[in-house]
């Protein structure tokens, strides 16, 4: 099995399962990743999935495309075909999803696997982790979303450096450069974003979606637009069950229970 799919208390947990390869992304796990983020959205529609974590087993999150499947597609030069059908899909996927998805880098996020893990809301890592943009190592180009993710996540100057030097960062680095949103250590870090997601499932999932879809779209808009776009957003927000429940809530002094509706 290359993904092992849990689902308790409204956290679905994501664990990529080729420890072997460091989690290498071969077209099977890409797919089953895909139609799993695919189902976590049905889930998110009928109560059942809040928040999504999303971690590696064994020594490492993902070291990037198996280099395998990369060596078969440049014999027959369908690289882009590969990225259109199935790379990209995924972190479409996941950016789409109504709900926040936690990443927890265990090891290394190499290539597309560092592609991968900034596609999530929440980055955590663990200490011995470490971030490579290791595309250009092979005569490549960055990809899955990295030339998107990184400008905007650590500059441009930071952005150009990571994609032209591929030089690998590491979880202190990256926490200061803005990849990362938390460092633990190692055998603290699945536990500590387990509890993040365990909170965030607990708390206005519709809220989040509409917040994830208007910083979608923030980049593209000037100040007037984006306005608007939380205007409307803020209308939809304020006939979901739980802003009345979080009004109420405040209003008693008392902890809301929010139910994602």
């Amino acid at each position: 099995m290359n993904l092992v799919q849990t689902l308790d208390s409204g956290v679905l947990t994501l664990t990529l399962n080729r420890p072997e390869v460091l989690n290498a992304l071969d077209l099977d796990l890409l797919r089953v990743l895909r139609a799993a983020f695919e189902q976590a959205a049905a889930g998110v529609a009928d109560g059942t999935v809040r928040s999504v974590l999303l971690t590696g087993a064994g020594r490492g999150f993902c070291s990037g495309a198996d280099l395998g499947v990369v060596g078969s597609a440049m014999a027959n030069a369908e690289l882009d075909r590969h990225l259109r059908e199935v790379f990209n899909p995924v972190v479409l996927a996941m950016r789409a999803l109504p709900c926040p998805i936690v990443g927890a880098v265990n090891g290394s996020a190499a290539g597309a696997g560092m592609s991968l893990a900034l596609a999530c809301d929440i980055v955590l890592a663990g200490r011995s982790a470490t971030f490579l943009q290791a595309f250009t190592k092979i005569g490549l180009v960055p990809d899955a979303g990295s030339t998107w993710f990184l400008p905007r996540l650590v500059g441009d100057v930071r952005a150009r450096a990571l994609a032209l030097l591929a030089e690998p960062v590491d979880a202190e680095h990256a926490l200061a450069m803005g990849l990362v949103w938390k460092v633990y250590d190692d055998d603290r870090l699945v536990p500590e974003a387990a509890a993040l997601a365990g909170r965030l499932a607990t708390q206005p999932t519709r809220a989040f979606a509409l917040t994830k879809d208007a910083l979608n779209v923030s980049s593209g808009n000037d100040l007037a637009t984006q306005l608007e776009v939380e205007a409307e957003s803020q209308r939809q927000a304020g006939h979901t069950t739980d802003f009345r429940e979080g009004v109420s809530a405040f209003l008693a002094k008392r902890r809301p229970a929010f139910t994602g509706r």
